[in-house]
Order: structure tokens, then sequence, then C-alpha cells
């Protein structure tokens, strides 16, 4: 029996995550922007449901943000205990579960809510995290997952692919690659998962230079952790020559540059038997509002 292929150097992640907490506890940090986004899009969607969650863990947590958002929210008094759990220990407050998504410690049917954060395209094997999730909830538990998708940072793989093509006559792994967003419904109906919904947030952010951009992914944790990656060096040549190409191709009009993140959001139930029934097996057609407003079946 083989495992799931190895993309990511898991260890290198934990690495780069606990170098962005640092930087954050040392007032550092500076690049909290797509957290944010999605914490308060998370929570916007938790005000949706009618349903009370006696509790939940934000899986894969890198900071405060959802805590912060859900408070600010009408959907806070819908979570009794939110349990942060961490691949690192960072600048998180309160007790704070260190936890691996892909070896998730919760025991089946013991949780009414998971979100996740930035966190599940980190993973090598996402179907199985899914599959983990899936059965840590209770039936009828909802699982709201916030993941890049695959428009992020186009404007620099292309840029690095030019720039690696013409110095050396060949591409070598450089960004992680990330799910597009027709996969996402179909592979939480893999998992297991009922009303599966999957959408998508493009967020273009305007850098002074290139090198702004890799300076917030590294504070936020995001830069490459590939397997492969360090076969073929990154040199300043290649990185000079991306930096111009950049320039050229992807300007605004006043001069900076446009970086793409796509953010990827998945919302799936664990299945019970007062649900609605999909349409037909692959569909995965349940809309947004539907898939959220669920009646309450538990006690």
């Amino acid at each position: 029996m083989t495992g799931p292929p190895q993309i990511f150097d898991r260890r290198l992640h934990r690495l780069r995550l606990a170098r962005a907490s640092r930087r954050a506890e040392l007032g550092r940090g500076g690049a909290e922007f797509l957290s944010l986004r999605v914490a308060e899009d998370i929570a916007e969607r938790l005000e949706a449901v009618n349903r009370r969650f006696d509790q939940a863990v934000d899986l894969g947590a890198r900071d405060d943000a959802f805590a912060k958002a859900l408070a600010a929210s009408s959907a806070a008094d819908k979570i009794g205990l939110l349990i942060p759990a961490s691949e690192t220990r960072g600048p998180l407050r309160g007790t704070t579960l260190i936890a691996d998504a892909e070896r998730q410690p919760f025991a089946d049917a013991s949780l009414g809510l998971i979100v996740s954060r930035l966190a599940l395209h980190w993973v090598n094997d996402l179907v199985g995290a899914l599959i983990q999730i899936r059965r840590a909830l209770r039936p009828d538990g909802l699982f709201l997952g916030a993941l890049l998708g695959g428009a992020t940072l186009t404007e620099l793989r292309q840029c690095l692919m030019t720039a690696e093509t013409e110095l050396r006559g060949g591409v070598g792994p450089r960004v992680s690659p990330f799910l597009d967003a027709a996969d996402g419904a179909s592979l939480l109906q893999r998992a297991g998962f009922a009303l599966p919904v999957a959408d998508t947030d493009t967020v273009r952010v305007l850098y002074d230079e290139p090198l702004k951009l890799l300076a917030d992914l590294r504070a936020m944790g995001e830069t490459s952790a590939l397997l492969d990656a360090a076969k073929s060096s990154l040199t300043r040549d290649i990185l000079r020559r991306t930096f111009d190409i950049y320039r050229a191709r992807h300007a605004a009009p006043d001069g900076r540059i446009i970086a793409t993140f796509e953010i990827l959001n998945l919302t799936g139930w664990a299945p019970h038997p007062d649900q609605p029934k999909a349409l037909r097996p692959g569909s995965a057609k349940t809309s947004l509002a539907e898939a959220l407003k669920r009646p309450s079946s538990q006690s």
C-alpha cells in the first residue's frame, strides 16, 4: 500500500509558520489582511446558520482573528466554546490545542462545528484531512473552510516561469499547487460531506515592489515548502529577471504591481437523515443559502 503523494515538506512549513508567529508576537507581522478577511467572512456565514454549537474548533489557527471577528458579529452567541487548534505555538491567547491537520486528534462525532482558515492548502492529502474533519463532526455538524485557490499568485507564477525558461531553459517547482474552485465541492463529496458548496473570493493587492510581496508571504508563513524545491535553487539573477518581468506585465496605472489571491470557501455538513437529498450524485448544486440555513436537528 502506498500513501498519498508527498508534495509538501510539512516540517519546513511548520518552521515557516513558527517564524511568522514570532514576527507577529514582536509586532513585525503586518500581513494579516487575508487572515482578517477570511475570519470576518466565516463569522458572517455563521450569522446565517440557524444553529448553536456547544463546542467548535478553529483548525490550523495562526492568530486570534476568528475569535475576534466572531465576538464582533451577531453569531457570537452561537458558539459555546471555541478551541483554537494550531500546528505551532504562536500568538494565540487562552487554551490552544497543538494539532496537525494531517493527523487530527479529535474523537469521532465529538464536535458540532469545525472552521479552518488558510491551512488546508498545505496538507499532502486534502481528501484525507476532510474525511477526518467529517468524522469528527456530529451528525449534521458543520464545516466551514477557506484555503487558497488556483488563481492565487498567478502573476508571480507566470513571471517565475518566464524568467527560469529564459535563464535556465526549464522551470523548477517554485509556487505551491492550489485547488481549483471547480474541484472544491467534488472533494467535499468524496470526503462524505452532505450539501457541499464551494465559492471563491478574489483579492487583488497592490505592492510598491515585488520584493514587498515576498516579504508579505514570509510574514504570512506562505512561502514555498515544496519537497522538490531545494533541487533547483532560486538565484539572484532569476529573481531579478522575475521582478523585471513582473513590473512590465502586471503594473497598475500608478506603477505599483498587482498580486492576486483567490480564497476558496468550502461548506459541508456531516450527513444526517433529515437533510435535503442531493439532486444526483456528483451534482454538488446546493445553494450557499440552503446549505447554511439548515434547521436544527440536534438537541
